[in-house]
């Protein structure tokens, strides 16, 4: 691949844009709002110009409900060799090209499993897809060619390659992340009119189940739109595990000795089948989760502090598994939390506590 064009500069587009730029791919960048590309073009994604003729691969990276138009488009003024898309939808936008009249043999629709809370160029990254699933939907008259540069765009974006069938991709992303959203904002709303004394209690649970609620509203439900009906099943599954609990709930406040034991067995039951549920996602480099031991650590608000964490243990030969940090409320400081290795947490221990850290094991 030499040369490409990336059509929808914002975050999932510019990020591929600077990905193949930095590979030495030549890109050409367009977008509806003539400040996107500008800005694309001044973080080194690529070029405003026009290019010169075909180029070898079009990636479309605009909402779900303009995909089809877009692409037709693309494909009637001979834009490129090839074409993909990467929504985050995948059977409707196809049945919509072939409906309209598009070329599904040098059509391949895909999505990098990859995101932000934040939108825009500005928030692009060229390493956002490194290492993260992106799935190819190809069909039986998809020319080869095209496959091969779909392939070629994820292993310049350093991303894993998985092939899926479109609508199976479709539930799927409903499961492990459009119903996910809407969860998310579901609870984040119960603090909208919350007292300032409840909301003040929030801790990291509160800000880890929350956290991509914070999403732009707008982006979301061009999503939802174009995948309505595998989220409300899946949706309409959670509201009927929300009732069963709420009933084993109330029954806890009876006075009946049976219907308290009934609804304490129905609480523990959904506990531990979400327990379960949380075993099943893949842990890290996508393994099996495995069971890390976690060192705490306190922290002050203070350039350094994190860095200088991260070489005492690298000194003690620890490897850092994961972190997360949990701020103090209303203080400069925070709980670090390390995760390693179960044989590891008494060596990093013993050396955190030697370098004068506070630990909390």
């Amino acid at each position: 691949m030499r040369t490409a064009l990336v059509l929808g500069t914002g975050l999932i587009g510019t990020s591929a844009a600077l990905a193949l730029s930095a590979r030495g791919v030549r890109v050409h960048l367009e977008d509806r709002d003539p400040d996107q590309p500008r800005t694309a073009a001044a973080l080194g994604a690529g070029t405003e110009e026009p290019p010169e003729g075909p180029v070898d691969l079009a990636v479309v990276a605009v909402p779900p409900a303009h995909l089809a138009p877009a692409l037709l488009a693309l494909q009637r003024r001979g834009a490129a060799r090839g074409y993909v898309d990467v929504g985050s939808v995948k059977g409707g936008p196809r049945r919509e090209l072939a409906a309209l009249g598009g070329d599904l043999g040098t059509y391949l629709g895909t999505h990098p499993m990859a995101g932000k809370e934040r939108s825009g160029p500005l928030a692009a990254t060229a390493d956002l897809f490194e290492g993260r699933p992106w799935v190819l939907t190809p069909t039986p008259t998809l020319d080869t060619e095209v496959l091969n540069l779909a392939l070629e765009l994820v292993a310049l974006c350093r991303a894993v390659p998985v092939v899926m069938d479109a609508d199976a991709h479709d539930r799927a992303v409903a499961l492990v992340s459009h119903t996910p959203q809407l969860v998310s904002s579901l609870v984040a709303a119960r603090l909208e009119r919350a007292e300032e004394a409840a909301v003040r209690l929030c801790g990291q649970g509160i800000r880890d189940v929350t956290r991509i609620a914070a999403s732009d509203p707008g982006m979301w439900l061009d999503i939802l739109a174009a995948n309505p009906g595998p989220v409300a099943d899946v949706l309409a599954e959670v509201a009927a595990d929300l009732d069963e609990t709420v009933r084993a709930l109330r029954a806890l406040e009876s006075a009946d000795e049976a219907k308290r034991g009934a609804g304490a067995a129905g609480v523990e039951a959904m506990l531990r089948r979400g327990r379960a549920g949380r075993e099943r996602v893949p842990g890290k480099h996508g393994a099996a989760p495995a069971a890390y031991e976690t060192v705490g650590v306190h922290i002050s608000d203070r350039p350094g502090e994190l860095a200088r964490i991260f070489a005492d243990a690298g000194r003690a030969g620890v490897n850092i598994e994961d972190v997360r940090i949990e701020h103090a409320t209303g203080q400069a400081a925070g709980l670090v939390q390390l995760s390693v290795e179960p044989e590891a947490a008494r060596v990093l221990t013993q050396a955190l506590r030697e370098h004068g850290w506070s630990v909390r094991q």
